[in-house]
């Protein structure tokens, strides 16, 4: 479980205490996603850490999108390409559309196309009243969790092919939401609604596009955003009575990635340690 501890945002996995789980030791590829390029935004630690691994033991080389130059995106990188995978390494900040745009044409020109784009990176702060969120912050939450998913999916589908997908990470906050998370919950229950009128918009190109909804998950944004009161029992309120580890998310996104659910799309998936989802 959680210790009590606290970090700057947007927080490092090597001062986490326990270590996050990613699957670097665990997880097995079947090469499902042989030959497949994908754009993994917040790649360097958490959830985008594990799906990126995950990616290129299935075969698919990896750009890897993330806010700063740090020790964490490198280790990403290192395990693609332990995993005979290339990886591409883009930093910047993507609540600046501009930057948003550049992510795409990195990875085309660096990875040859896009078939999978997974929007992933998310910011969020703990408030205990709404008159002490900064207008800024609300802001730059949207900017980064929600408009951002809109700026690089309309410059990714230009790109993709029929059999392309699109993976949005939401939250169980879109459906329960945390009143200390407010701007956080309001941009994941955005992200849903986006991806399910996305669906429907580009089904005709046979372009999927999902959703997963993790719970409480452990990642740097949890030391880095939460009191050390919050962090020490973090997970413990969900049926299963744990956090989640990043590790245990990443089959969901190989599954919507890979060509065994050519036929999943609008689906919102609960990876929540057993708290429902609308």
């Amino acid at each position: 479980m959680p210790q009590p501890q606290q970090q700057q945002p947007p927080g490092e996995t090597g001062k986490m205490k326990p270590q996050p789980d990613h699957g670097e030791e665990s997880y097995q590829g079947s090469g499902r996603l042989t030959g497949k390029k994908a754009v993994i935004t917040g790649a360097d630690s958490g959830i985008g850490k594990a799906v990126a691994i995950a990616f290129a033991r299935e075969g698919a080389d990896v750009l890897i999108s993330y806010l700063d130059e740090d020790a964490d995106a490198a280790d990403t990188a290192k395990w693609v390409e332990q995993a005979g995978r290339k990886a591409v390494l883009v930093s910047g900040d993507l609540s600046d559309p501009a930057h948003c745009r550049q992510v795409i044409d990195k990875a085309v020109a660096e990875l040859g196309g896009i078939d999978v784009l997974v929007s992933n990176a998310a910011y969020q702060m703990s408030h205990e009243s709404l008159e002490e969120i900064p207008d800024e912050e609300w802001d730059h939450t949207v900017a980064t969790n929600l408009s951002a998913l809109f700026h690089l999916t309309k410059a990714a589908l230009g790109h993709m092919r029929s059999g392309a997908s699109v993976i949005a990470t939401t939250s169980v906050n879109s459906d329960m939401p945390t009143p200390s998370l407010l701007p956080y919950d309001v941009t994941k229950a955005g992200i849903a609604n986006f991806i399910a009128g996305l669906a429907q918009l580009v089904g005709e190109r046979g372009i999927r596009a999902n959703s997963v909804a993790p719970g409480p998950i452990w990642t740097p944004l949890i030391p880095a955003t939460m009191p050390p009161e919050q962090v020490e029992s973090f997970g413990q309120q969900v049926p299963l009575g744990r956090p989640g580890q990043p590790a245990e998310l990443a089959p969901i996104y190989v599954l919507l990635a890979s060509d065994e659910s050519s036929y999943v799309s609008g689906a919102r998936i609960a990876v929540t340690g057993g708290n429902p989802i609308l």
